[in-house]
Order: structure tokens, then C-alpha cells, then sequence
């Protein structure tokens, strides 16, 4: 039942239901899903707030299938310590979803996460999708990639300079233009 409320109350375009992701580039903005997964948006946004994201680094970067990132460690094996239940929907991973890394456990995501660079429908109803890019594509796209024969790991990995919840960095906006 509370999912079903979730979806009622989701309007695209919130600033509480969207996320500022800098990159070396520039911004990335990612519109969250708590239609989809609203456990996930919430640990994602709570993080997020705690810059728990800032400074961490993408360890695992394909060409043409995504780029991974969310772990403190930057080997693919730390996380926040807070696991949680899938939340799997039919949402397609598409160019531009977000979705949380796992182990083999369904019920293993932490932290990590991925941004999906090109149509990935074999991880379809297996990831938990919690996000879309909808604008700043191009700077994901620009993020080092990592060995294809070594799993995508990356040497010298770009970092995320930070990761905000928009209403966070609205509320702020006035501050910074005065600086």
C-alpha cells in the first residue's frame, strides 16, 4: 500500500525527487523514482545529504555498458553497511537508468550504483532501478573507462565532486551566487 501511495504523491520535476551529480565535466541531474523503488531513493537521498557520495570514485567503468560507483573503498567491495530488500521493477535499463549494483543476493544492494550507458534489457526485473539522467548525459559519457579485460576497473578513476538532492542545493543557491 505504501508504494502505491509513493506513486501517487511522484511528480517528475520535484527538487525533492531529483539529485545534482558534479562531475569533472559538469552536472548531471538524475530524476529518482520513488514510484519504482522508494526504499532506495530514500537511503540514496539520505546518503546524499550525509556526502556520503562527495569524493568517492567510479571503480568500474565499461564502454557501452555502464559506469560504477558508490563505494567508500573504491574496490567494488565496501558500501554504506546498510543493506537492502530488491525492489525490482520492469522499468528497461536504457541509456541513462540508474541502478544499484548487488551481489548475487537479490537483497545485497548497499551503496553502489551504476548509470547505464547503453540499452541493457538482459538486467532487466534482476536491478533495482531507482533513477533516470535527464540531463548532463554527455559528462557520463566522458568519465574514464576502465579495462575491459579486467572487469571495467579503472586506473586514475574519475571521482563524483559531489552528489546533492536538488532542494538541498536550491535552498543554497542564493549563498553561492554571492560568493
Amino acid at each position: 500500500m505504501a508504494k502505491k501511495d509513493k506513486a501517487k504523491d511522484f511528480k517528475p520535476g520535484n527538487p525533492e525527487d531529483m539529485l545534482h551529480l558534479n562531475l569533472k565535466d559538469g552536472l548531471v541531474v538524475i530524476q529518482l523514482r520513488p514510484d519504482l523503488a522508494p526504499k532506495h531513493v530514500a537511503r540514496i537521498k539520505e546518503l546524499a545529504r550525509q556526502k556520503f557520495y562527495d569524493g568517492v570514485v567510479f571503480h568500474r567503468v565499461i564502454e557501452g555498458f555502464m559506469a560504477q560507483t558508490g563505494d567508500p573503498t573504491g574496490t567494488g567491495m565496501g558500501g554504506s553497511g546498510q543493506k537492502l530488500k530488491a525492489e525490482f521493477s520492469k522499468e528497461p535499463h536504457m541509456r541513462g537508468i540508474c541502478s544499484m549494483a548487488r551481489a548475487m543476493d537479490p537483497n545485497s544492494a548497499d551503496s553502489q550504483f551504476f548509470i547505464v550507458l547503453a540499452q541493457s534489457s538482459y538486467l532487466d526485473g534482476q536491478y533495482t532501478v531507482w533513477g533516470k539522467v535527464t540531463s548532463g548525459m554527455e559528462f557520463v559519457d566522458n568519465i574514464t573507462k576502465g579495462d575491459k579485460h579486467d572487469n571495467g576497473k579503472v586506473e586514475n578513476p574519475d571521482k563524483i565532486i559531489s552528489m546533492q538532492v536538488a532542494a538541498d542545493v536550491q535552498d543554497a543557491a542564493p549563498v553561492a551566487a554571492a560568493q
